[in-house]
């Protein structure tokens, strides 16, 4: 556990206090992020676990509400909690896709004592963060300027590779896409892309997206590479082929992280173009902020424009890499928030 008071974002001392604290977490493959959320915008305590750490992640929750730093604060009894999960919410049954938990949505807020449980897609959650970041939470790539009321898309990899959206409403408000756009078929653009996509039919019956756009993906790639290449792979993982490639110690490396954004590059003019995003496309997940000053650099633009007729339509869309250290917990914040309020407004009229 590395929980701190000083673990602070998006903090707004001003801001009076919920009546009681409310629990945000966001749940990936291989991190569960969580953090109280003490009033409007005062979100305080946050820690990450390893989800391999815990068998369940009910275990997991109550590690967090268990530590150190929220005894020292005197936390009081969480009645509210939202949690973002990367997997689809259909229903309320929740089997993670890139891990092995599951659970009941009523079973597990029985099992915790929440009045109030709400479990969302990480990227719908995510995707709800958009309107609120500054311009300090992220960092534009190319040209174009975004068009007020319009779509806004999102697509980030990390683990998986998530895919979202935003759509405004004629009152100003945003309703969150939830898409599993992740996992539509991988379409290659180059020759070498064609030999990466034969390389990943050794391995898999279907190839999306996520499967080359994702932790996983960038070692599939650089296994795919080397064979088109004729040179031996090594047994690399995805953060030591990313430190390689940007320290120019591997050619080999260099050029999986190239194809790697020209890949993005690609599916993120396909959610733009899909969506009509002249709100722009913001790029998350934990892979592309890693990679710095080196995806600006990249292909990824010129890919994200490269479609024929539509290249001067995407050329007015702007890209943006969001750096915020922490932005699902915004996201999810609102949702539960207007959870509550709905159901105050509902009770107001019985």
């Amino acid at each position: 556990m590395t929980a701190s008071p000083a673990s602070t974002v998006f903090q707004t001392p001003s801001a009076p206090d919920h009546d009681s604290p409310r629990l945000l977490a966001d749940v990936g493959g291989t991190n569960a992020r969580f953090a109280l959320e003490l009033g409007p915008g005062r979100i305080e305590l946050i820690d990450v676990l390893s989800c391999a750490s815990h068998a369940t992640l009910a275990d997991a929750v109550r590690a967090y509400l268990a530590s150190d730093a929220l005894a020292k604060a005197g936390i009081g009894p969480i009645r509210h909690a939202a949690i973002a999960i990367a997997n689809p919410v259909v229903g309320d049954m929740v089997r993670m896709t890139n891990h092995h938990w599951e659970f009941s949505i009523e079973g597990l807020r029985k099992e915790l004592g929440f009045d109030t449980f709400v479990v969302v897609n990480d990227f719908s959650a995510l995707a709800m963060a958009l309107p609120h970041l500054g311009d300090g939470d992220r960092q534009k790539v190319g040209g174009g300027e975004a068009r007020a009321g319009t779509p806004i898309g999102l697509v980030g990899a990390g683990t998986g590779l998530g895919v979202s959206g935003l759509i405004q409403d004629a009152h100003g408000g945003w309703t969150a896409l939830c898409s599993e756009g992740g996992h539509v078929t991988f379409a290659p653009t180059s020759p070498t892309e064609v030999a990466i996509l034969q390389f990943a039919w050794r391995e898999f019956e279907h190839v999306s997206a996520e499967r080359l756009l994702s932790g996983a993906g960038v070692e599939l790639i650089y296994r795919a590479l080397a064979d088109y290449r004729g040179q031996a792979a090594e047994a690399l993982d995805a953060p030591e082929i990313s430190r390689r490639g940007l320290a120019g110690e591997c050619a080999l490396c260099e050029e999986v992280l190239e194809t790697f954004c020209g890949m993005l590059g690609t599916v993120a003019g396909n959610l733009a173009v899909t969506l009509g995003a002249q709100g722009g496309v913001y790029i998350g997940g934990g892979i592309v902020p890693r990679l710095g000053e080196r995806f600006g650099l990249s292909c990824f633009r010129k890919r994200f424009e490269q479609k024929g007729r539509f290249a001067d339509y995407l050329a007015q869309v702007p890209t943006y890499v969001i750096t915020a250290e922490y932005p699902a917990f915004l996201g999810v914040s609102a949702i539960l928030a207007d959870k509550l309020a709905h159901a105050d407004s509902t009770a107001g009229r019985d």
